[in-house]
């Protein structure tokens, strides 16, 4: 085997630190060539083998009765969700790509999230992302805003998969550094699940899908250091998408599943086929021998370590049945896609590439993977100075304004709150007949599973001014919205992903916050019963430019799934089967609703919109947040839904108790007539963001049993006013009609945006 010269400063180039280099020596026995140098930077590089996050991660509650998968060890988290399926999500990071070319960036951080999905024998019913993006008033903000808008709508509608919820915030610290993450769900047999294994002695290996090129070569490695004033020369690191052949494959390998003949199958995602190769093969226990002269490409005289990182999008490695072989060939020739026989399955662990009939690489596939042979460190960790500073916060600082009206309107125009109507227009959010999308205004996505009484509800949250404020509270805070949002939708949460977006991991601060955050994960979803069934971590977003770092708010993304059970309605004989079990909604139904507050009013505006925005005050605490209060408010008002006494549900969130009577309101064109409470400043009572309060509105005939129900609960609860005419009145001062308000804050964004 012909060995290029190969030092530490190599290593170096590529990323590895000396000692990695010396373990990589030890591990193999010799000094590693250039293209087994390669293969270990991209494999050992934070994106792919979480080195700096691992010890955390392992600290997350795993294990839960609904899940088929443990964390980690298949493609995307698997749950049970009855009837004879499984559920498979994730969420992932596309955030570098993002930064420097907005529209592929995002565009394929969407193909690849659905690969993850639909290479475990799964059928994408449903998309979802977290976006987060700088000073809107700045052209480059602009810029991303609408590139990553456009190319997750292109690739997504192309692909034909309903987008069902999201969120987007804005904040200064993303101005260089923009956070994409995305999200898919798809539904399976459980008797059709495929894992992303290598087994079986003799078996052939196949390459599917589009052919190899140059793009996205050392994109992980890319992922995993800080973006610079230089990072624009790292466009080759940036993937190209191709929605249309993707929409292709998911149709073969959906064919090739069902007639048994595949053992394994994984996506090529990052480090492309050194990733595959090697992760299949070590959690099969076998290696593999594959050729690299057969690998269809789009480029002449591409060399060895190209082929082997290419992270060239819509390919996927399958390992097939021996003596099955014509079968999947035909079904990928009928769909006129790529599938070619580039090698075998073999005994041992060892991972070996050919080319030009000469033995390129020979490594130990476990010696690439997370788990495996990759390092794993934990950083050094320190309080950050700000972090003393935001104790300091008395609401007494601040004083109480007389101008209300004007800061209800400001606050439903900022570009935190306003309608994401000009982002999600942009996505199609009905597509599909196979399982169907409510697409009814409620506090998180919901598709009815075709065919079965389950209901699947979805939802991606975090406030990263919270977790800034105070990391553990912050985090836990994420994990308790997400499972309000599934509750006050009707819905049991059952299991969450994560996208961790961090700084530099090496900046203490910057670790410090990172543990933190995972505390704080971990204590919220032991307490919510929402096992982790994976995710991603991004670390490196984080902007060096003129000699300073300029991390990220630490942003810790709550991807959850929920479900409901029903008995499905009769066939009406007209086409349909009848509505499907009635989720909760957050709109106000009719005029002369009573609206109600479950849960405490606080004298509290720490963290909020309002103080951040409006009184520019930078740090203060989070919001009041107490798990326990959240558990038993969200258990009654899951009570309250299932006795069908009440009409609608919506949770507290950014802008306070007048956003969210305002969101309510705006649907159907109502307007609200409220009281404040005098024991309560009225900035803290309309626009404090004080956790575990829920909004809901009950029909006047079943008012006392209502309050029966709460009283026998021993629920703190209060009653606000009643559903207007179209004008909004709070203490019998007028602040407007909801059309005026409606006008201002369905069009602020599209405004902002230019």
């Amino acid at each position: 085997m012909k060995t290029e010269i190969t030092t530490v400063e190599t290593a170096k180039e590529f990323g590895l630190l000396p000692e990695e280099f010396e373990m990589i020596k030890k591990i193999i026995g010799r000094v590693p060539n250039f293209t087994e140098l390669a293969m270990y930077s991209v494999m050992w590089s934070e994106h792919c083998s979480y080195k700096n996050s691992l010890k955390w991660l392992k600290t997350l509650p795993r294990e839960g009765k609904c899940l088929l998968a443990e964390a980690g060890k298949e493609n995307a988290g698997l749950v049970d969700i009855g009837n004879g399926l499984a559920c498979a999500f994730k969420i992932e990071s596309h955030n570098h790509p993002s930064a420097v070319e907005p529209y592929q960036g995002a565009a394929t951080g969407v193909g690849g999230i659905n690969r993850d999905i639909f290479t475990m024998g799964a059928r994408p019913i449903a998309q979802l992302n977290s976006l987060r993006f700088g000073d809107l008033s700045l052209d480059r903000t602009k810029w991303h805003l609408r590139g990553v808008v456009k190319g997750i709508g292109d690739y997504g509608n192309s692909f034909g998969i309903p987008v069902i919820a999201g969120e987007v915030y804005f904040d200064e610290c993303y101005n260089t550094n923009p956070l994409v993450n995305a999200m898919s769900a798809g539904i399976v047999r459980t008797d059709e699940i495929i894992s992303a294994i290598a087994e079986g002695e003799g078996n052939p290996v196949y390459i599917v899908g589009s052919s190899t090129g140059k793009d996205g070569i050392h994109g992980a490695s890319f992922a995993s250091r800080d973006i610079t004033e230089q990072s624009a020369e790292d466009l080759p690191s940036v993937q190209v998408g191709d929605p249309f052949t993707e929409k292709t494959i998911l149709e073969a390998t959906q064919e090739a599943v069902k007639t048994g003949a595949l053992v394994g199958m994984q996506d090529m995602g990052a480090a492309g086929i050194t990733c595959s190769t090697s992760e299949m093969s070590a959690k099969g226990n076998h290696g593999m021998i594959i050729n690299l002269d057969l690998v269809p490409l789009r480029q002449t005289n591409m060399k060895p370590f190209e082929i082997l990182l290419s992270e060239s999008q819509e390919r996927m490695l399958l390992v097939v049945k021996k003596g099955r072989e014509k079968k999947i060939e035909n079904i990928f020739s009928k769909w006129d896609i790529n599938c070619v026989k580039v090698g075998e399955v073999t005994a041992g662990n060892r991972l070996q590439f050919f080319l030009n009939h000469k033995k390129i690489v020979d490594l130990p596939a476990d010696s690439l993977v997370l788990g495996g042979g990759a390092p794993v460190y934990e950083r050094e960790s320190k309080e950050p100075s700000y972090y003393r500073k935001t104790k300091k916060f008395s609401i007494s600082s601040v004083p109480e304004p007389r101008n209300l009206k004007e800061i209800a309107l400001f606050l439903l125009c900022h570009p935190d709150i306003a309608s994401k109507k000009w982002v999600y227009g942009q996505y199609d959010t009905m597509v599909q007949t196979i399982n169907a999308s409510t697409n009814a205004p409620a506090d998180a996505g919901v598709v009815h599973v075709k065919g079965t009484g389950t209901l699947l509800f979805f939802t991606v949250d975090c406030n990263a001014r919270y977790v800034h404020s105070d990391p553990e509270t912050g985090a836990a805070i994420a994990v308790a919205e997400a499972a309000r949002n599934i509750v006050c939708s009707g819905g049991k949460p059952l299991a969450i992903t994560n996208c961790l977006n961090f700084g530099n991991p090496y900046n203490p601060e910057v670790y410090w916050q990172f543990t933190g955050a995972v505390k704080g994960m971990g204590k919220a979803c032991r307490r919510f019963n929402t096992p982790v069934t994976g995710g991603n971590v991004s670390f490196y977003n984080q902007t060096t430019a003129g000699g300073s770092e300029i991390p990220v708010f630490p942003t810790p993304v709550i991807g959850m799934l929920g479900i409901r059970h029903f008995e499905p309605a009769p066939f009406t004989g007209n086409g349909s089967h009848g509505n499907p079990a009635q989720h909760m909604t957050l709109d106000f139904k009719n005029q002369g609703d009573r609206i109600y507050l479950i849960g405490r009013k606080r004298n509290d505006i720490s963290g909020s919109t309002y103080l951040y925005a409006w009184h520019k005050v930078k740090l203060s605490p989070p919001p009041y947040f107490d798990i326990e209060e959240e558990w038993d408010i969200q258990r009654v008002v899951s009570g309250l839904i299932e006795t069908g006494l009440i009409r609608s549900a919506h949770d507290c969130s950014e802008g306070g108790l007048f956003v969210c009577l305002a969101e309510s309101a705006m649907v159907r064109k109502y307007g609200f007539d409220i009281r404040t409470d005098p024991s309560v400043r009225k900035d803290a009572f309309l626009f404090g963001e004080a956790q575990s309060r829920i909004v809901v509105s009950v029909n006047p005939a079943d008012e006392k049993k209502f309050q029966r129900y709460l009283e026998r609960m021993d629920a703190p609860y209060s009653f606000l006013g009643e559903v207007a005419a179209g004008k909004i009145s709070v203490d019998g001062e007028m602040f407007g009609t909801i059309d005026e308000m409606a006008e201002r804050y369905n069009n602020s964004i599209e405004e902002l945006a230019g």
